[in-house]
């Protein structure tokens, strides 16, 4: 395989926005990936039916003191959301221990989770000062931008 065929190459993953191409022919392989911003936010991502999360089935309240404290508890609640697209971690290693538990009091500022997105860990902080109440999404799930992380009750 000689450079123009390989400028070859690179114009047809140009053309046709290939982020990543793998060639063998003849005993050489060749494999060539793109690893800009823009080849990696044209890269579909790709999820299995497995790793989608269950849909939340949610029990609906019959009395109107059941709705009253649900209304009062979701005032009451604040939630720290995902600020961009990617893996949701709750520990900085498997083996290390996550940031935060449920029950546990939170500072402003103090580090709750890391979002991976494009190969970086991007620390999460809390913007609210309480307990952990809930955690909605499990280790290694993936997330949207704006999507619930943790429930916190302010103190």
């Amino acid at each position: 395989m000689n450079l123009k065929e390989i400028k070859e190459i690179l114009a047809l993953m140009n053309e046709n926005n290939l982020a990543e191409i793998e060639i063998e022919r003849e005993g050489l392989k060749l494999k060539l990936k793109k690893t800009t911003l823009e080849a990696q936010l044209q890269t579909p991502v790709r999820y299995s039916v497995e790793s989608l999360p269950a849909p939340k089935v949610e029990t609906p309240l019959t009395t109107p003191t059941a709705q009253a404290t649900a209304e009062t508890s979701a005032k009451t609640t604040k939630e720290i959301k995902s600020p961009m697209v990617g893996t949701f971690y709750r520990a900085p290693s498997p083996e290390a221990a996550p940031f935060v538990e449920v029950g546990q009091i939170v500072e402003i500022g103090q580090v709750v989770c890391i979002v991976e997105a494009m190969k970086l860990m991007n620390e999460i902080k809390s913007e609210v000062h309480g307990k952990i109440v809930e955690v909605v999404v499990s280790n290694a799930e993936p997330v949207e931008f704006g999507q619930t992380l943790f429930v916190v009750e302010p103190t």
